[in-house]
């Protein structure tokens, strides 16, 4: 049965007329009737305050002032759109009414996607954490230039401190800061001379000859895009079969260690440099490297099976689209797959 929506208010004497001129013309336009205080609530009042009566019936609605004529068209005419709405859906479910189809270059691309996403993204994933060990490899070969442009466009989404970065062609693969108290290598502060709270010339500086170059990614990062990266991997051999990785072991296993890593580090620092802590901590390569690899795999162990589900859906209805148009005979598109 239709449905009829009043939009009324108390005191609207006018309102009352319109109830018992939809009572009467119920034998003629069937339908449930809903009445709806429009002070009720704020935002009705403000669009419908200056309108009330208003009677909605399907696309329709009719505002005061109208008449029982003008009202009993209006439901005439939303019942009859509900009767050709019905009756299309029946002709469809039945076969007698097919609505033609295409398949559009969206169409080809989409389902190209869906097939192909995870290579895609497997290739963008490696070429971003790829790309930062080619700086290191221009400033070798004396093209720094070209390694600037690296650098600083890396230095957007990292913070490229030199003691937090691996070093290629040099002495040592990096260079802590004295407070990781790592023995057997030589420190930050002591290779290059500079402050170990120096933030902008640790971010600065890149390198020489001697020490060699740093990456254009931190540690920590590099271990994030590796660990996507090898997943991705794993996944794409398995078929995309792997299920998606529980929420609640993603927390435990990749959010919580790299935020007690990371976090703790931060904060100890701060204090320190309020003059509140004399020592803060430190963290170490290996420590960044394995919550960043723990997060990365986790994030994309969480992330990929339920992107898969969707992809699989989409392949799905594309896979039957073509199937349709083909027995048509009317494709005569070029897939891009």
């Amino acid at each position: 049965m239709m449905k009829v929506t009043l939009y009324t208010r108390q005191g609207c004497s006018l309102c009352e007329q319109v109830v018992a001129d939809l009572a009467a013309l119920q034998a003629v336009v069937p339908h449930e009737l809903e009445q709806v205080d429009v002070d009720s609530s704020p935002s009705l009042a403000q669009e419908l305050g200056q309108s009330i009566p208003v009677v909605a019936a399907g696309p329709y609605r009719l505002e005061a002032p109208f008449t029982r004529q003008d009202l009993q068209i209006t439901l005439q005419a939303a019942q009859e759109g509900l009767r050709q709405e019905a009756q299309i859906d029946a002709d469809i479910a039945s076969g007698k009414l097919k609505i033609p189809e295409r398949w559009t270059r969206a169409d080809a691309f989409s389902h190209w996607w869906a097939r192909h996403y995870l290579a895609v993204c497997n290739l963008i994933v490696f070429l971003y954490v790829g790309l930062p060990f080619l700086a290191p490899v221009l400033e070798h070969l004396g093209q720094p230039w070209l390694a600037d442009r690296i650098y600083d466009g890396y230095s957007f989404v990292c913070h490229q401190y030199a003691y937090r970065s691996w070093f290629l062609f040099g002495e040592q693969p990096f260079y802590p800061r004295q407070a990781a108290g790592l023995a057997g290598f030589r420190t930050y502060e002591e290779v290059t001379g500079l402050h170990p709270f120096d933030d902008w010339s640790a971010r600065a500086f890149k390198g020489n000859p001697q020490l060699g170059y740093k990456v254009a990614l931190c540690q920590r990062d590099v271990a994030i895009y590796l660990g996507i990266l090898a997943f991705g991997v794993v996944f794409a051999l398995s078929g995309r079969r792997l299920k998606s990785f529980k929420w609640y072991y993603w927390v435990l296993i990749g959010i919580v260690p790299i935020g007690l890593d990371g976090g703790s580090q931060l904060v100890l620092q701060i204090f320190q440099r309020l003059g509140w802590l004399e020592f803060a901590r430190e963290s170490t390569p290996f420590l960044r490297v394995l919550t960043g690899f723990l997060f990365g795999v986790t994030t994309s162990w969480f992330g990929y099976p339920l992107v898969e589900e969707t992809m699989r859906e989409s392949l799905a209805y594309f896979d039957s689209k073509l199937a349709r148009l083909r027995e048509q005979g009317e494709t005569a598109a070029t897939e891009l797959s």
